[in-house]
C-alpha cells in the first residue's frame, strides 16, 4: 500500500484531493487537518508518484509518496545550508571580501551537480582567506536564520523519539552553533582551518560530500540498530541525492531540479513542518495518522 500526502500552507483543496483520488483510483482519503490529507492507493511507488506530480502540477500544494506500512521513522537526518536555514553559509562568509557573486555562483553549480562537491568546496574556501574567524560569530547573530518551520518539526520530531542528526557540506563552525539552537542531537560537517584566528583558505581532510553523507545515514543507522527504510533524509542540492535516495524517505525542500527528480517528496510550498505529516504526525496535535 502506497500513501500519499498531500499538504498545503493554507486549507487544502477538496476539489484536488476528490481529483486526485479519481485518477489514482485510491482506495481511500483520511483528511488529517485542513492543511493535509493521506491518500491510500495500490500500485508502483514511482508510477504513483510521476502521476500525482504530473497532477498537482502548478497547484500551491506539495506531496509526498512512501510506503505506507514504514512511514514511521527513528532517524532524521538533514542537510543544513539552504535547509535547515535559509543561507548557504560559504557565500555568507565571502560577503565578508565581497566576493559572495563569485562564490554563490559556484554554490550554484555545485548545487546542480555541474561540479564536482570536492572540488568546489577547495576552490571556494581558497576565496576565503584572511577571513577573521570572528566574522562567523557575527553571521550567527545576524544573518544566519532556521528555515520556517525548522525548530518545530526538530522539536515535534524529539518529542516522538525520532534521533536528529544535522549532515552537512558546509563547516563545523556553523553547524554546531546551528545544531544547539534547533535542539538537534549530533552534527557533521566540514572544518575550516585557521590560524591565529584568520582563515587560511584550506579546509581539513577528507571533505564531507555526498558519499559521505550517505555513510553518515548508514552508521546513524546501525547505531540505532534500524534499517535506512526507518529514516527520514531532508536537503536541497546535488550533495544530498545519495543520502536522500538511500534513505527510506527523502524530502527535497527548495530543491535544485537534480534532486527534486529523484526524491520521495518536493516541498516547494509548505515549511519543513510538512515532513511530520509525511512521518504521520499531525504536528498541531502530535496525533498520529493511520499507517495502513
Amino acid at each position: 500500500m502506497i500513501v500519499v500526502t498531500l499538504v498545503a500552507p493554507g486549507p487544502l483543496s477538496p476539489q484536488l484531493v476528490a481529483s486526485l483520488v479519481g485518477t489514482l483510483g485510491a482506495h481511500r482519503a483520511d483528511r488529517v487537518d485542513e492543511h493535509a490529507t493521506d491518500i491510500y492507493v495500490e500500485g508502483d511507488r514511482r508510477a504513483i508518484r510521476e502521476t500525482v506530480f504530473t497532477h498537482i502540477h502548478d497547484a500551491p500544494v506539495d506531496a509526498i509518496v512512501q510506503p505506507a506500512q514504514t512511514r514511521r521513522k527513528r532517524l532524521l537526518i538533514s542537510d543544513m545550508d539552504s535547509t535547515l536555514i535559509g543561507q548557504e553559509c560559504i557565500d555568507e562568509l565571502a560577503a565578508v571580501h565581497d566576493l559572495k557573486p563569485r562564490v554563490a555562483a559556484i554554490t550554484e553549480r555545485a548545487m546542480r551537480g555541474e561540479l564536482a562537491f570536492a572540488d568546489a568546496l577547495i576552490e571556494r574556501v581558497k576565496l576565503l582567506t584572511g577571513i577573521p574567524e570572528s566574522s562567523i560569530e557575527t553571521l550567527l547573530d545576524t544573518v544566519i536564520t532556521p528555515s520556517p518551520g525548522a525548530a518545530e518539526m526538530i522539536a515535534v520530531a524529539k518529542r516522538n523519539g525520532i534521533r536528529t542528526v544535522l549532515v552537512s557540506g558546509g563547516f563545523m563552525h556553523f553547524a554546531e552553533p546551528v545544531a544547539e539552537r534547533l535542539g538537534i542531537d549530533a552534527a557533521f560537517a566540514n572544518r575550516l582551518i585557521a590560524a591565529d584566528g584568520i582563515l587560511t583558505g584550506a579546509v581539513a581532510q577528507p571533505i564531507l560530500g555526498a558519499d559521505e553523507k550517505k555513510v553518515r545515514l548508514l552508521t546513524e543507522c546501525e547505531a540505532l540498530g534500524i534499517t535506512p527504510e526507518d529514516a527520514i533524509a531532508l536537503g536541497d542540492g546535488a550533495n544530498d541525492l545519495a543520502m536522500v535516495e538511500t534513505a527510506g524517505l527523502g524530502i527535497a525542500y527548495r530543491p535544485k531540479p537534480i534532486l527534486a527528480a529523484a526524491a520521495d517528496g518536493v516541498l516547494r510550498h509548505c515549511d519543513l513542518t510538512a515532513a511530520l505529516y509525511a512521518m504521520g504526525i499531525a504536528p498541531n496535535t502530535e496525533s498520529s495518522v493511520s499507517s495502513v
